[in-house]
């Protein structure tokens, strides 16, 4: 299992927004969900801090994760963009190998 995981600093006001649209359900899922190899994505919101979220998305393999970047980068750029509005940072943390692990539902 491949993960990648993302630090975000969310604007005030805009926390219910941002977690609609990166949540497991969200905009950037439904893209995710255009690949066969996606698995899930998990939103963290951090109690000390409330405007920081973690985002983690599963993919099968790191592969896949680029081969999807490939096909789709276009629509994950606006998506991207479009997403700029609603946090203050954003930081990409890392790309890890889950060796022989599942998400838990």
């Amino acid at each position: 299992m491949f993960v990648n995981l993302w630090e975000f600093q969310v604007k005030c006001g805009l926390e219910k927004t941002f977690e609609s649209v990166y949540g497991p359900d969200g905009e950037w899922a439904q893209l995710f969900r255009r690949s066969r190899d996606y698995r899930g994505t998990r939103l963290i919101r951090d109690v000390s801090f409330p405007r920081r979220y973690l985002t983690l998305d599963y993919w099968t393999t790191e592969s896949a994760f680029e081969a999807f970047r490939g096909q789709y980068g276009a629509v994950y750029a606006e998506l991207d963009a479009r997403c700029d509005s609603l946090t203050e940072k954003e930081r990409h943390l890392s790309s890890s190998e889950m060796p022989d692990s599942k998400p838990q539902n």
